[in-house]
């Protein structure tokens, strides 16, 4: 998972942690939401996406020699 990937999320995360406890969000919208910002915050915390690694996506940039996984 790339730098800027990682960092996105983590703003997003930020940002609907804010909504959740200004109230902006509430009920089960603010759940389910909520649980999206946790797996967003984890998986940039641990740099891996599962999601991605099924779609084999990478946001990372290949270093030239590197062997392509």
């Amino acid at each position: 998972m790339g730098t800027i990937d990682r960092a996105i999320r983590i703003l997003i995360a930020i940002a609907i942690g804010v909504l959740f406890f200004t109230n902006e969000i509430t009920g089960i919208t603010a759940m389910i939401v909520v649980a999206l910002a946790v797996v967003l915050l984890v998986t940039s915390l641990v740099g891996f996406c599962p999601l991605y690694a099924l779609l084999r996506i990478k946001t990372v940039k290949k270093v030239e020699g590197s062997p392509d996984f």
